[in-house]
């Protein structure tokens, strides 16, 4: 009776490690290509967008991410009253614009002029209209900056930031605000651990 035991414990060992065996004839086929051609972490099979930029920051598809551009500023442009003329001391700060949007050339600006509370309406509109086209002038003529990514604007006295009546409120009120806005061209790049000394260059 031992022995019968012994003898079933065996077999049904012995038959199961025969059934757990699998041959194969070929080599296991992948359906998928499982490379990393560009090496931004995500596979060929997935891969949307090749040849992304070592080290920039990407989405499930291997595709660099773009940010949009939203940056409005106030230009530090004093005009003199009832005056559209931008003296040359002033040009650093349309420079300033014309540097953006040359870094990102899809990017278009509106440039609003503003007027003190001073005259008649209808004169302060066409004159914030003025100050607003000197400045689309100015990056055009001396920035090489294309008119056709440029608006310009004129408010007249409708959005005062000083409204208590002096005559530095308004100073303050005769001012040209840039806006530009687009699609940031340059790839976002991912931090690592070198990024805060690039930042300190």
């Amino acid at each position: 009776m031992k022995y019968l035991v012994i003898l079933v414990a065996m077999f049904t060992t012995t038959a199961c490690s025969m059934n757990d065996i699998v041959e194969l004839d070929k080599p296991t086929k992948q359906n998928f290509d499982l490379t990393d051609m560009d090496s931004d972490g995500v596979i060929t099979a997935r891969e949307r967008c090749a040849g992304t930029i070592l080290g920039a920051s990407i989405d499930n598809y291997g595709c660099g991410k773009v940010i949009d551009i939203n940056h409005s500023e106030e230009l530090n442009i004093l005009f003199a009253n009832n005056s559209d003329v931008i003296e040359p001391q002033y040009y650093e700060e349309v420079e300033k614009i014309a540097n953006l949007m040359k870094k990102h050339p899809n990017t278009n600006v509106v440039i609003e002029g503003h007027c003190s509370v001073r005259g008649s309406y209808e004169l302060n509109l066409a004159l914030s209209q003025k100050r607003a086209k000197a400045v689309t002038k100015l990056l055009e003529s001396s920035f090489d900056i294309d008119a056709n990514r440029m608006s310009a604007v004129g408010y007249s006295f409708d959005r005062p930031i000083d409204t208590s009546g002096t005559p530095e409120a308004e100073e303050r009120n005769r001012r040209v605000i840039a806006s530009v806005a687009g699609e940031n061209t340059m790839s976002d790049m991912k931090w690592n651990i070198y990024t805060v000394d690039d930042l300190e260059e």
